[in-house]
């Protein structure tokens, strides 16, 4: 299991993150999922389907910017 995953079962079940490191997290997880759904040849997903896929696999609601920056932070690390 990648230490993202690692990181997302425990953000279900501890309660240390700081402030919005949860939400942070958990966007992280859906621009993860968004890209990992996605052919090769299609175009890279956008935040509003980081934002469907947060609400339906997390429950939770994001805001656009952080789905966006959620993305930014997906395509930095896969440079």
């Amino acid at each position: 299991m990648s230490g993202l995953w690692r990181q997302v079962l425990t953000a279900y079940t501890s309660d240390q993150l700081p402030p919005g490191g949860r939400e942070q997290l958990l966007a992280r997880a859906a621009a993860e999922l968004a890209h990992a759904h996605r052919a090769e040849d299609r175009p890279p997903p956008t935040a509003a389907e980081v934002q469907v896929i947060a609400l339906e696999e997390f429950g939770l609601f994001l805001d656009t910017k952080i789905a966006t920056a959620a993305l930014a932070q997906r395509k930095a690390r896969t440079r």
